[in-house]
């Protein structure tokens, strides 16, 4: 079992910056990748980013690309998620959560396809 805890999440200005951390705990051997997910207000949770166990995958979304880092340190067994140039519509709780299978296809992957999700926290981006 794997637990997963969100920090970071707070009040910006549009353009501005926010890091986010999803901290593990557990089993955490068992992990292949951490992925980041949001879900707005009356929305679906929707895929951000992942990185793989060793950092040598990264995966984004096309509404993130160029503004958002998705980083790790194993050593604090923790993930990072570096938001740059945030927009209103970046609003959301962000949540993280573990994959065990390899995914061969990161362009299909839904929230089904994770587990050990954290509670989330809020970001919103004021214009």
């Amino acid at each position: 079992q794997v637990r997963m805890v969100e920090s970071g999440g707070g009040l910006v200005q549009a353009g501005g910056s926010l890091r986010l951390s999803c901290t593990a705990s557990g089993r955490t051997v068992l992990m292949y990748a951490t992925g980041w997910f949001r879900q707005a207000p009356g929305k679906e949770r929707e895929f951000v980013t992942a990185i793989t166990w060793n950092g040598d995958r990264t995966y984004y979304a096309d509404s993130v690309k160029g503004r958002f880092t998705v980083s790790r340190d194993n050593a604090k067994n923790t993930v990072y998620l570096q938001m740059t140039s945030l927009k209103p519509e970046d609003t959301a709780v962000y949540y993280c959560a573990t994959r065990i299978q390899y995914i061969s296809n990161w362009s299909t992957v839904t929230p089904s396809d994770f587990g050990s999700w954290g509670q989330g926290t809020q970001v919103t981006v004021s214009s």
